[in-house]
Order: structure tokens, then sequence, then C-alpha cells
């Protein structure tokens, strides 16, 4: 596995987003049709990003949801790489 570096939660990058915009959690969460509690959550490293919620952001900042979605899975990915407990080794072929 390629040695990763660490990615940022796509949570710090919507933040960074809506203080470019001027948005408050409140007034996006209101835009997005979630709970505030919700947002506060992702943009803050707690939450992650869903499929559905990709989707949503993709329409309200005019994104692709996928890019979403990847910088998740990196993240997630990441995360994982770190905190691994178990080494599992490759699976030969039976002669």
């Amino acid at each position: 596995m390629a040695a990763m570096h660490n990615p940022a939660h796509p949570g710090e990058i919507l933040r960074e987003n809506m203080e470019e915009l001027g948005l408050t959690v409140s007034a996006l969460a209101e835009h997005l049709q979630i709970t505030r509690a919700n947002l506060s959550r992702i943009v803050n490293g707690k939450g992650g990003i869903s499929a559905e919620m990709s989707i949503r952001l993709s329409e309200a900042f005019g994104t692709s949801a996928d890019l979403w979605l990847k910088m998740q899975m990196n993240y997630d990915l990441w995360v994982a790489s770190r905190n691994r407990k178990v080494k599992v080794a490759p699976i030969e072929k039976a002669a």
C-alpha cells in the first residue's frame, strides 16, 4: 500500500467553503434540509459524509457528489491505516 499523507476531513473543507460564503451552520443546515446538529458534527470532523449528503452538497455548491465521497473515503482510509491492529498476510496460490 502506498504511503498516504494526512488528508483533511471533508468537514474541514466544507467549513472553509462556508466561511468564504459567510454561511453559518444554522443557515447551511436549513438550506440542506438537515439538522444543525448533523451539520455541526460534519464540520467539526465528528461525522462523515454519506452518499445522500454528498448529493446535497454537490447541488448546493455546484460540485460533483463523488468529490465529497472521495474526500471522505481518503480520510477514512488514512484513519484506518493508522489504527490497524492486525496485518493480514497475502494469500498464496495453492500448489
